[in-house]
């Protein structure tokens, strides 16, 4: 991913090509100065491309640029600018109701794709397409006109035999066509079972995909299958291709002693580090000492970046992966455990090289000042949250109490946390406050309980911390604009406004914003909402008309945390962003300039819209594992009775969520009492015509569990009079 100069090298039939060629931007300018499609031969005239060298550096592009969706390439081979065509380049968005929409990559409105239309492609495929008027809603409709990338090279499912025709009925409901299989292609399967089947033919406007079965996975209620099925439905890598656990395991178990050199020294320092009782790739550490008016404070990163080098085989993969997926009971790392686990973690009484951010941190918690220097660094402890949550509660740190340098580096991590505390409600930074909730297995590996995973100060002390770190890094890079990926997140967009007004209303909520809200209208509501029976609701729903966040080439700030800039600097171990804004800042403290960094912006703006896809991705996957285990849990419950809330009224009934797990399912209209009820979509209501009995958003209803499918992940309940 890096840009062609003058010193870049190409293979070409066995020679080397050494030469220069017009970049992407300036073909794309020439073709909107010329008002038309263009041939090569035209575009060779225009930029004066002379050399045969740079003559095929220039068709190798224009062939990419076709590619990747930036050019249209006619059948008289002329190439034109998508946009002039009324083309629209974006992925695929399908509903289980067969239609679909194109989400189009510069973030325009979406393309309405009828179900006819949808049979060419499946979910997630990247598509140019036309438009060709609007329907009778309004929105614009389109057609495909070519598939530009295939998202899926294998569907799971569960496989099924009618009448002598093996299918794959794909697990993902947004893939909406079966998977033909010739019954020689079926591997052994039995019906019922859950497989992979590999595309070996793409669907078309007459026929579904044909595949063969390359895997059996088993029946999809076994322990695990939540898990495998999620990892090959998202189409996560999870297995290491040849070659790149050996290279992580080259750099050995510690540092050798020429890495250390030229480095800052911070073993002196009780640096530590505070994770989740079950982790094992500990990220950052953290020092803090009380000072004149305010606090010196260092956060200390793993590095990555000096075993993980640009173009090697652990680059390439860790930039695949982009992130690493964390399941219930099971971690798909973004590095090798050689790496992840091993040399990069910041574990206790070892040497580990790192990249540490030096802040002085006034009393009201603004930062004065703060460089970044490559460092050793040796942690002093590995402390747990519930570990540190304790000490500040009960004034003893189990398992360290007799580390004096220890506590005293808490006490003064508690009283910076305070202050960066006071400093993030004054700018008025979105506090949401949501209870997560995770799992017990028993020996099998079923789902055997819920656990309340409930925030405390120490998560929330590492929290600032981390935030503080990852604001400077992107000070730090746009004073010297280097391309670097920035992390942003947009203001909520104007259609999810005015139904989360229109919701607060119906609550009985002040709305406190007119046109454009800021972050601190919505923390607000935050605060106004403190301890009412709706208020895990009330934070679900202001979760949702939330813009999601990306990873941009660009700075555009963070609205949820109120910020004007912000980036992802603490976990280049996990995410592969993080990586890259180490390489860049490593490459200033080596004295490098924008001119000479090995990244384009051109380089850099592709790598942000990969990250931001496989970190959703990831996201998609978890959510659905946890669905499904939430599932298989109560499919074990069938006649029992929970408390819960109406989160979600309907036509065609309520949506119920359990106090117990977070679990929601619904009631269907006719599960109600015996009565014809009448929808008030406004109202968010649903009222008895006959009785008048009225059943509305957040009201507290006790429900009993009638139905499960774990297939469909969905769960009725019946109202428990």
């Amino acid at each position: 991913m890096t840009k062609t100069n003058s010193g870049g090298k190409n293979r070409n039939m066995g020679r080397e090509i050494n030469a220069s060629a017009p970049e992407r931007n300036e073909i794309i300018q020439v073709l909107e100065k010329h008002g038309k499609p263009l041939q090569r031969k035209d575009i060779v005239a225009t930029l004066k491309v002379e050399s045969d060298d740079s003559r095929e550096i220039l068709r190798r592009r224009l062939r990419a640029m076709v590619r990747d969706g930036q050019l249209i390439q006619t059948r008289r081979n002329a190439f034109g600018l998508p946009a002039r065509m009324d083309l629209v380049k974006g992925r695929i968005s399908a509903h289980r109701d067969g239609f679909g929409f194109v989400i189009p990559d510069d973030g325009g409105s979406d393309l309405y794709v009828s179900s006819r239309e949808m049979r060419k492609v499946l979910h997630g495929d990247r598509v140019l397409a036309g438009v060709t008027g609007s329907d009778r809603q309004g929105r614009r409709e389109g057609m495909i006109a070519e598939v530009l990338e295939r998202a899926n090279d294998s569907i799971v499912g569960r496989y099924v035999e009618e009448n002598g025709i093996a299918l794959v009925v794909p697990d993902d409901p947004r893939i909406n066509q079966d998977v033909m299989v010739a019954l020689k292609d079926t591997a052994g399967a039995r019906p019922g079972q859950v497989v992979v089947a590999t595309i070996v033919t793409e669907p078309t406007e007459r026929q579904p995909p044909v595949g063969i079965i390359t895997e059996i996975l088993g029946q999809s209620g076994a322990p695990g299958m939540a898990t495998e099925i999620a990892i090959r439905s998202h189409s996560l890598p999870h297995e290491w291709p040849d070659g790149v656990e050996k290279a992580a395991e080259v750099f050995g178990e510690s540092v050798p002693q020429e890495m250390k050199t030229g480095r800052k020294d911070l073993r002196n320092l009780p640096l530590l580090t505070i994770d989740g009782a079950d982790a094992r790739d500990f990220d950052d550490a953290v020092f803090a000492r009380r000072q004149n008016k305010g606090w010196r404070l260092i956060v200390a990163i793993a590095e990555v970046s000096s075993y993980v080098k640009p173009g090697s085989i652990l680059d390439i993969e860790a930039s695949h992966r982009s992130t690493s997926v964390y399941f219930p009971s099971r971690v798909i790392p973004m590095l090798p455990e050689a790496l992840s686990n091993g040399l990069c973690s910041l574990k206790p009484a070892v040497d580990r090289l790192c990249l540490a951010c030096e802040m002085t941190v006034a009393d009201d918690g603004s930062v004065q000042r703060s460089r970044f220097v490559a460092a050793v660094m040796n942690s002093s402890a590995r402390l747990t949250y519930q570990q540190v949550a304790d000490y500040y509660e009960k004034g003893v740190l189990k398992h360290h109490d007799d580390k004096s340098d220890v506590k005293r580096n808490l006490d003064d991590l508690q009283a910076l946390y305070k202050a960066l505390r006071r400093a993030r409600l004054k700018r008025g930074a979105i506090d949401f406050e949501t209870t997560e909730y995770g799992f017990q297995f028993d020996q099998r590996g079923a789902v055997s309980g819920l656990i309340a995973q409930e925030r405390n100060d120490a998560h929330k002390l590492i929290e600032e911390c981390m935030i503080l770190a990852n604001v400077e890094a992107a000070r730090f890079l746009l004073k010297h604009k280097l391309p670097a990926p920035y992390r942003v997140h947009a203001s909520p967009p104007e259609g999810k406004l005015e139904a989360l007004g229109q919701f607060l209303r119906g609550q009985g909520i002040r709305v406190p914003w007119r046109d454009n809200p800021q972050p601190k209208d919505f923390e607000t509501v935050v605060k106004e909402t403190k301890g009412r029976p709706d208020e895990q609701l009330v934070m679900a729903v202001l979760l949702r008309s939330q813009s999601l966040a990306a990873y941009q080439n660009s700075n555009e700030g963070h609205f949820g945390l109120a910020l004007d800039a912000y980036s992802h600097f603490t976990s280049p171990i996990r995410r592969y962003p993080d990586l890259l804004v180490h390489r860049a800042i490593h490459h200033l403290l080596s004295r490098g300039k924008a001119s000479d960094y090995q990244y384009s912006e051109e380089a850099m703006s592709e790598l942000c819209a990969r990250c931001s896809h496989n970190s959703r991705r990831a996201e998609e996957a978890e959510r659905d594992v946890i669905d499904r285990l939430k599932c298989a849990y109560l499919e074990n419950r069938i006649g029992d009775e929970f408390e819960g809330m109406v989160s979600g009224v309907t036509s065609f009934g309520l949506f119920v969520e359990l106090d117990y797990g977070r679990i929601s399912g619904l009631i269907h209209v006719t599960g109600l009492p015996n009565d014809y009820y009448h929808f008030d979509p406004v109202a968010h209501r649903m009222k008895g015509e006959r009785r008048g009995q009225v059943f509305q958003l957040s009201d507290r209803v006790k429900v009993q569990v009638v139905a499960v499918n774990l297939d469909e992940r969905k769960i009725d309940f019946e109202l428990v009079p």
